[in-house]
């Protein structure tokens, strides 16, 4: 295998090349340059188009791979990488970016984004377009992406931002311009619509082309804006997809929060859109369970319903320029508008160090404030809590009562995207807040969200006089641009000021990496303990091993390309190291093989690294749950996104924990033996980020690619703490989308016993708790109220628990406690949530207990093993435990930070296949389903 190394801007050797490519719709465009640092000039070398057909992540690579060894140019040649970044399919978007960056992470060299309108307004200019030009592409649903284009000798010049609108708009608008020069995939479908806009030109000129990605790049680097270069400044974790709109969870939100039926306004019982009935679904209530952060602040998109606290918010803090409540609740349902707000506890009701905790707190609480995690859906008269709502003292104690009750708007932000630039409309912070960052995080919530929608900068306008401001937005990278003299009621003149979207660089994309510190396998093997008699995450010692860490690497800041990243240059860690010493080569060579592996098959974007004797020496994994947990569960759009924005900052995570631990200075792919990934089942989407990236790196580096089945890799897991663990063994696989019981005769050699035939138990977990208003997600919170709850109190239905197969059911059971709730609250009666949780967890568990037993009867196995997120359940974990004891059966089990996913279970299971020589080919893709039985 070759092993190759970054470039540096040195061309004595081997003349430097650009590999540019897009997959942003139906066509493959892949372009070649060659490039020329003195007159920053890119030439075309190679232009190639092809139809995808669906299927851009099993064509890209084969034909990146033979374009380049027909033109006799190796790898180790490509000193820049160019990527389409839409707009155009969002999974087609991600494929391009996914592969880019992971093939410019590999070699160590810039990743620079383009836009795929933009490659084609200059595909059409090299082919002698001068004019006025539109592109109009498709965007699917009706809609489509419009950008016009002045064309001359000189170059394009573009005339908007990107921005997404219906065909049937975009056609009167741009008709109002015409005559115009037409070109864009969208003609296919709309060309009649667009008839009276122009003249269409050739259809080759409709697609963008490797040709036209190159003359991007060439432009951009005339003008000063990229450098191929400098991988610092370009790193590929700072290239991010256009998508000019939210997920449609998001805007489906926006939607039902703006609505209020007014008397709402008056009486505030209503959080969200009010319905006929008065009742609100299991949704309405999932969609407020946004979670505190570590200072109990809850951050979330403004809802109607607060109208009247914005205002008087507004008041307090913006005096004559406060806005009214008609103001605020105008500029709700407005599509080209976001708008978040914080809630926090009310500094009356902030405790004293003389307070008694288990007394309510006295302060008169909001009628306009519900607690995020407890909901109910009965109406009430105004001032009364709904938290409290068709509940008694003993769902929660009183000292959480009195938080629930007290919770309130302590600020808002909102911004108004147009032509690519988010204009910040309002900043409000409650005095009381003051200095906590809560301007900080609501402008970056602002700012993600206009990020979405097609922003690219930020402008607002700030009172002359008001030197803290001034001082605040400065540290964002505010400059200011002019004055606009006596603009406030009071004349006072405001300062024009416009800077990079605010977005925040906390650790990767957003979220906080865990990193498994007490990584080794084969090593535990001398001190050997089964953790079956672990009771609970907190006093699990192998629980406090996954522990928060903060990363000081530049590749976790989440930021738009635009943004300057001088800061990050010192510190950048992107750029080859030199060679390694003898020592470090023969401490590499002895851990061989090295794999890293990757993990996105859901909400978690994790890597590892494994040595050959099956110590994990890295584990990295950053968790999506915040961004899902006020929907109630994962979106799929959602968490193929923040995959795209987290899989290079968790990796490069993972190489430097992983370089501690082998003792070496620095670990680079190059270093690798091979790469490994998920590749099914799961959510295809956020599968296909991984396998793209995981793909791209592999081929970079031209090591071999391993795939693993998601399911084996909870088998593995139970490596993690029992690594004398061998087959075979019956395993039981719960988690949120599967349950089921496997037989493993050896290590690839599973059989499935008996599967769920509707839901899932995770599932059923999270959806108990959806109708209950606990939060996502289900599972650690029914656990922690069946804690203190009676199991034997409601009699739940065991669905199949005497079927004499090996099946499960989880819908009736689901069915049947949502009923139970809905006819409680019908009549008025108080629920008792410790007794429903403890019931709902005992009908499950029983039956889960009955099958192992029947299954471990059935094979004989010596061993039973437990996989999934579900395995952490406490209840079920002892369940098992007493089982096993009784039959006489060795119990393993996953430690508790290995039972949600993780990396590191990949890693080991790759292990095995590298080993067995399994490898994926560069047509590889991923898949939503796979048979555990035949996983390879």
């Amino acid at each position: 295998m070759s092993k190759p190394q970054s470039h540096s801007h040195d061309t004595s050797t081997q003349a430097p090349y650009v590999l540019a490519f897009d997959t942003a719709n139906e066509v493959i465009a892949i372009g070649v340059g060659l490039l020329h640092a003195g007159s920053r000039s890119v030439e075309v070398v190679a232009s190639v188009e092809a139809e995808a057909h669906r299927a851009s992540n099993t064509q890209l690579l084969p034909r990146v791979n033979a374009l380049l060894e027909e033109r006799g140019i190796t790898r180790e040649s490509i000193a820049c990488v160019v990527v389409g970044r839409g707009p155009g399919s969002f999974t087609g978007v991600r494929i391009a970016l996914a592969t880019a960056k992971g093939i410019a992470s590999a070699l160590g060299v810039a990743l620079i984004g383009v836009s795929s309108l933009d490659t084609v307004a200059w595909n059409a200019w090299q082919a002698g377009a001068r004019g006025q030009m539109a592109v109009v592409a498709d965007a699917m649903r009706k809609e489509v992406y419009p950008v016009r284009f002045q064309l001359n000798d000189a170059g394009i010049e573009r005339l908007e931002a990107d921005r997404v609108v219906k065909a049937e708009a975009a056609a009167k608008e741009l008709c109002v311009a015409a005559p115009l020069m037409l070109v864009g995939d969208a003609l296919k479908k709309y060309g009649e619509l667009f008839k009276p806009c122009g003249r269409a030109l050739d259809e080759s000129l409709w697609t963008p082309t490797g040709q036209g990605l190159l003359r991007a790049l060439q432009a951009l680097w005339q003008a000063g804006e990229v450098d191929p270069f400098d991988s610092s400044r370009h790193h590929p974790a700072y290239a991010l997809p256009v998508y000019t709109r939210l997920s449609d969870a998001e805007e489906n939100e926006r939607i039902r929060l703006s609505k209020n039926d007014p008397r709402n306004l008056t009486t505030g019982v209503q959080d969200v859109a009010c319905r006929r009935d008065q009742r609100a679904s299991m949704h309405d209530t999932a969609i407020l369970n946004a979670r505190p952060d570590k200072d109990g602040i809850v951050y979330k998109p403004l809802d109607a319903a607060h109208a009247p606290e914005v205002a008087a918010l507004e008041t307090r803090v913006m005096g004559t320029d406060a806005w009214n409540e008609a103001l605020v609740a105008d500029e709700l349902p407005r599509p080209d508008r976001v708008w978040w707000a914080a809630y926090g506890v009310s500094t009356a009701c902030q405790p004293s160090k003389h307070a008694d905790a288990a007394k309510p707190c006295s302060a008169p609480s909001s009628p306009l404030c519900a607690y995020p995690h407890v909901q109910s859906t009965l109406g009430r008269a105004a001032g009364e809590s709904r938290a409290l709502q068709g509940s008694s003292l003993t769902e929660v104690d009183q000292g959480q009562i009195s938080r629930f009750d007290s919770l309130q708007l302590i600020g808002y932000a909102g911004g108004w995207i147009v032509d690519g630039q988010v204009q910040i409309l309002k900043v409000g912070v409650d005095p009381a807040y003051r200095r906590q960052g809560v301007a900080r995080v609501l402008l970056a919530r602002v700012a993600a969200d206009a990020r979405d929608l097609g922003a690219t900068s930020c402008s607002l306008e700030v009172r002359a006089g008001n030197a803290g401001a001034h001082k605040f937005y400065e540290a964002l990278d505010f400059r200011v641009l002019g004055t606009r003299p006596r603009y406030y009621s009071d004349g006072e003149d405001a300062l024009i000021m416009e800077g990079p979207l605010p977005l925040l660089t906390h650790d990767v994309a957003g979220m906080e990496l865990q990193v498994n510190a007490n990584t080794s396998v084969a090593t535990q093997a001398n001190n050997l303990t089964d953790v079956s008699r672990e009771t609970s995450p907190a006093s699990s010692p192998t629980h406090s091993a996954s522990a928060s860490v903060q990363s000081t690497h530049p590749a976790h800041a989440s930021l738009p390309e635009h943004v300057s990243r001088e800061t990050f240059v010192d510190q950048n860690s992107h750029q080859s190291r030199d060679a390694s010493t003898p020592d470090e080569t023969l401490q590499l060579a002895a851990r061989r093989p090295l794999i890293l592996a990757i993990e996105s098959s859901c909400d978690e974007t994790a890597a590892a690294i494994v040595d050959g004797d099956g110590n994990l020496v890295a584990d990295v994994v950053a968790s999506q749950v915040d961004f899902h947990a006020r929907f109630g569960g994962v979106v799929p759009e959602i968490a193929s996104r923040k995959h795209i924005e987290a899989i290079c900052g968790v990796c490069d995570e993972c190489f430097d924990v992983a370089a501690a631990a082998l003792n070496v200075p620095r670990l680079i792919w190059s270093d690798l033996d091979a790469v490994a990934v998920t590749y099914a089942p799961g959510l295809l989407g956020a599968l296909v980020v991984g396998v793209a990236f995981a793909k791209g790196a592999a081929w970079a580096c031209d090591l071999p690619l391993v795939g693993v089945h998601h399911l084996e890799g909870h088998l593995y897991a139970n490596k993690i703490g029992a690594p004398d663990f061998t087959p075979p063994a019956v395993v039981s696989l719960v988690s949120g989308g599967n349950t089921l019981l496997v037989h493993m005769a050896d290590w690839g050699n599973y059989e499935t016993l008996g599967a769920t035939i509707d839901d899932a138990v995770g599932e059923a977990f999270d959806k108990v708790a959806k109708a209950l208003g606990l939060g996502y997600p289900g599972g650690p919170v029914i656990s922690k109220q069946a804690a203190q709850g009676n199991p034997a109190a409601i009699s739940f239905p065991r669905a199949m628990m005497h079927s004499g197969d090996l099946r499960f059911s989880l819908s009736g059971l689901k069915t049947a406690v949502v009923t139970y709730i809905n006819k409680e609250r019908e009549a008025a009666r108080a629920l008792n949530i410790p007794d429903i949780c403890a019931s709902f967890q005992q009908a499950v568990v029983d039956v889960q207990v009955k099958k192992a037993e029947a299954a471990l009867k059935q094979t004989g196995a010596p061993t039973f093993c437990l996989g999934g997120g579900v395995a952490a359940n406490p209840a079920l974990r002892a369940a098992y435990e007493d089982l096993c004891e009784r039959l006489g059966v060795r119990l393993v089990m996953p430690p508790f930070s290995a039972c949600g996913d993780n990396a590191g279970m990949i890693a080991l299971a790759a292990l095995d296949r590298y080993r067995q020589q399994k490898f994926l080919s560069l047509d590889s893709d991923a898949q939503a389903h796979a048979n555990l039985d035949d996983p390879y």
